[in-house]
């Protein structure tokens, strides 16, 4: 349940303490996968977060020719949803269909997908060459300088395309103010949202994005294991950092985490104020990391020793919410269902009504994005389509006491849908 933004944008917030150890203040030498340093930033590393080991050999980047179908796609859906062309701003959806990786700015730069032939890219003139240097996928590249319009270049595409006057989807993640001023460039032309063509191809997996999820998950279950084996009672959020950058560091890849302790997990996204663990009190550990791109969202709460019988109860419930989620999860059936499925469970155990304890959605679609399309929420009949992908992640959280949430990613087959990662099985020994 990461409250993660956009994956692609540099300055995206971390959330752990303020003072927690980012992998930019690391030394470089930790940073190497392997690297045989012993502490980070003066914390010492635990045996078992040295014992990581570096995962490029399971690692099978998407290629050239599914990108290539994943273009063919999306112009097959403009065609059905009537749209002529779609702009896409620099982004997870940009590096999606073409690999190119850029970010969002003031300045214009884009990619413009008519509903036949090549796409045709929007840049600054000053940015061309670093845009030839990504561009995979066709070779028409307009460029402005820093007195001239983008949108009128834009605009100017699209009468060349024969759709001036035609209709052009949106990604929904262009700002505000570029729409405004495409729109404004081109009057007689209607701007539509493009999320009928960007989820239509993005939130159904093909068996390659699935082999990176599965990598992606398989390294923070690995994590959050060997943190588990190596807290000791007094041990903060610092330390936690240290060993999160850590690791994932020997393992090749970027990620965070947050943990939160006490009557802090009984808050969904926890807080900023200063933790440190104890024996007997539940730690939450959340978040995930990225494989070429796509992301693993995982939740882990357990103890550091016994457990109250009160924290055991709870435990239970939430284990056999995600279990009823995962069975309700099939081709078919309505997103809102595989919620309300989770929800009966908390519910009939005294944890009700609605969102009294169980208080947010039971998940989000995932991929890409750490939360991309749909989300498993009461008041969303859209049904789930084989190859989607969402977290599931029930949880019941007691105002003042504690909260235990469990979450693990699933993927949705023929025949219904399946964990990326082995459920937790107990709150004292999460990991067996």
């Amino acid at each position: 349940m990461s409250k993660r933004h956009d994956a692609m944008h540099p300055g995206r917030r971390r959330f752990l303490q303020s003072t927690a150890l980012g992998a930019a203040a690391l030394p470089v030498a930790l940073l190497g996968a392997g690297a045989k340093a012993t502490e980070a930033g003066g914390i010492k590393l635990p045996a078992a977060i040295l014992a990581l080991q570096p995962v490029k050999s399971q690692i099978v980047p998407i290629t050239d020719d599914e990108r290539r179908a994943r273009l063919a796609k999306a112009q097959e859906l403009m065609g059905r949803h009537g749209m002529d062309a779609i702009y896409l701003d620099g982004g997870t959806t940009l590096d999606y269909y073409t690999g190119m990786r850029w970010w969002t700015s003031e300045r214009l730069m884009g990619m413009l997908l008519p509903r036949s032939g090549e796409p045709v890219y929007i840049t600054p003139a000053f940015e061309r060459s670093r845009a030839l240097e990504q561009i995979r996928f066709g070779r028409d590249v307009r460029t402005w300088q820093e007195n001239e319009s983008p949108y009128a270049l834009i605009a100017q595409v699209m009468r060349e395309q024969g759709a001036g006057t035609g209709v052009l989807g949106i990604e929904e993640k262009v700002p505000f103010f570029r729409s405004t001023g495409i729109a404004a460039a081109m009057p007689q032309a209607k701007l539509v949202p493009a999320t009928s063509v960007t989820a239509g191809c993005r939130a159904i997996k093909s068996s390659a994005e699935l082999a990176l999820m599965q990598v992606a998950n398989n390294a923070t279950l690995a994590l959050y294991k060997a943190i588990w084996q190596g807290l000791e009672p007094g041990m903060t959020q610092q330390h936690i950092a240290a060993w999160v950058d850590a690791g994932y560091a020997r393992m090749g890849l970027r990620g965070e985490a947050s943990i939160n302790v006490g009557k802090f997990t009984a808050l969904p996204h926890g807080s900023r104020e200063p933790q440190a663990i104890r024996e007997g009190t539940p730690v939450m550990l959340d978040d995930g990391c990225y494989v070429e791109g796509y992301q693993s969202d995982i939740t882990r709460t357990f103890t550091l020793g016994n457990a109250s019988d009160k924290m055991k109860r709870v435990f239970d419930i939430v284990r056999k919410a995600q279990q009823a989620a995962l069975a309700a999860a099939h081709p078919g059936a309505a997103m809102e269902s595989v919620d309300a499925a989770a929800r009966k469970v908390i519910t009939d155990a005294g944890y009700g009504p609605g969102y009294k304890y169980f208080s947010h959605r039971l998940g989000h679609g995932i991929g890409m994005d750490m939360h991309e399309w749909y989300y498993l929420v009461e008041g969303n009949p859209r049904k789930i389509e084989a190859g989607m992908c969402f977290s599931d992640e029930p949880g019941i959280y007691i105002p003042g006491e504690f909260g235990v949430r469990l979450e693990d990613d699933m993927h949705v087959g023929a025949d219904g849908a399946r964990w990326f990662t082995p459920q937790s099985l107990s709150i004292e020994r999460p990991f067996g």
